[in-house]
């Protein structure tokens, strides 16, 4: 019953590559054609064991940043490198609220099993924004995110545990050091003894330079935080 209603659906909506518009025979996630997928830059050993940054070669190993102890959080993972086709299907949902990518990012995880790399958190917490934003854009992506591809984790997800103070400028906008500023003592945490000794999953769309996630991580650390992890969809890569 199941496969005569997806050829039904498929015939009254025919599903399209979410990459390069092309039409695909069906609308089983990854919604990707051949040519995007292949396109996808899975982000794969070997990385760094810390922050989760791409090495050429070698063995996994801490990265300079990470031996210099520049982290606040135990262990960062990503899906993807941070460029076309991901990057276009990460613009369309944070911008344009374009949700029909988070079902192709849960297939993608599901294919490389990135979620069997993390300790099983008891805490998920979506990196916030600030109210401005959050009525300006009508949701929060990273929440979004967690909601979608984490469905085996759902009741531990907590939204409003980890809160933005004040309205910063899009870092996007910014060089590294601005970042940091832009940033510094913006996240807060109400309710720190829900933190204390727990695992923590941080949650957020793209990892850039790792400050967000990095400001983020120092509260929780300073709550007592027993693990800190973080999942992005994407991160940045140098070519």
């Amino acid at each position: 019953m199941t496969a005569v209603f997806e050829a039904l659906q498929d015939l009254l909506f025919p599903p399209h590559c979410l990459g390069c518009g092309q039409r695909l025979d069906h609308s089983r996630p990854p919604l990707l054609c051949a040519d995007c997928d292949a396109a996808l830059a899975l982000i794969r050993s070997p990385l760094c064991a810390c922050c989760g940054i791409p090495f050429v070669s070698g063995a996994d190993h801490l990265c300079g940043d990470c031996l210099a102890g520049r982290h606040a959080f135990d262990l960062a993972r990503s899906l993807l490198a941070y460029r076309t086709p991901a990057a276009d299907l990460i613009l369309s949902l944070k911008f344009s609220g374009n949700l029909t990518a988070i079902a192709t990012f849960k297939a993608l995880l599901a294919r490389t099993r990135l979620l069997d790399t993390l300790v099983e958190p008891e805490l998920i917490l979506p990196v916030p924004l600030h109210a401005d934003r959050l009525r300006e854009r009508g949701f929060n992506q990273a929440l979004v995110i967690a909601k979608g591809c984490l469905p085996k984790w759902q009741k531990k997800i907590v939204p409003d545990l980890l809160r933005r103070c004040r309205p910063t400028t899009a870092q996007s906008l910014l060089s590294g050091q601005e970042r940091r500023r832009n940033l510094h003592n913006v996240f807060s945490l109400p309710e720190p003894s829900r933190v204390a000794g727990a695992k923590v999953l941080l949650v957020d769309d793209v990892y850039t330079t790792g400050t967000t996630v990095n400001e983020c991580s120092k509260v929780l650390r300073r709550a007592g935080a027993e693990r800190i992890e973080v999942l992005t969809l994407a991160r940045s890569v140098p070519r």
